[in-house]
């Protein structure tokens, strides 16, 4: 009977922060979106997109985290590679939102490097998870 206990205490505190800092992101991102569409001559069919791509990337927050969550606690590989999986999509997202969104202001910058970051962290850390409950 292996009684070792495999789930990730860093990685936990890493999703927990992370779901803290989303929210924070949303709607800073949703305001500043807002504020460019007053502020810029932004053009209507370029703003449905990047509100799509924010939206997009809020829905899967949520499973991505409770998988993250779930799969760590329960030491389960499953559940923590599809959040992983998932969290490859939020990069993808974050990176269009850094780089190829209509208006890019330097509080996108920073908020989306940080959101990366974090991603990456994260992303070592199930990693290991992953390779500490399947060994």
């Amino acid at each position: 009977n292996n009684s070792s206990q495999l789930s990730s205490l860093p990685l936990q505190i890493l999703l927990y922060v992370n779901g803290i800092y989303y929210i924070f992101y949303f709607l800073a991102s949703l305001a500043m979106l807002i504020y460019k569409s007053q502020v810029f001559s932004y053009p209507d069919d370029f703003l449905a997109p990047d509100l799509a791509v924010l939206f997009l990337m809020a829905i899967l927050e949520v499973p991505r985290l409770y998988l993250g969550f779930s799969g760590n606690l329960t030491e389960a590989e499953v559940p923590l590679g599809l959040s992983l999986g998932l969290t490859v999509g939020s990069v993808v997202l974050c990176v269009y939102l850094l780089l190829w969104q209509t208006y890019v202001l330097r509080a996108d910058v920073l908020l989306n490097a940080v959101l990366l970051a974090a991603y990456g962290l994260e992303s070592g850390l199930k990693v290991t998870a992953i390779a500490a409950f399947v060994s």
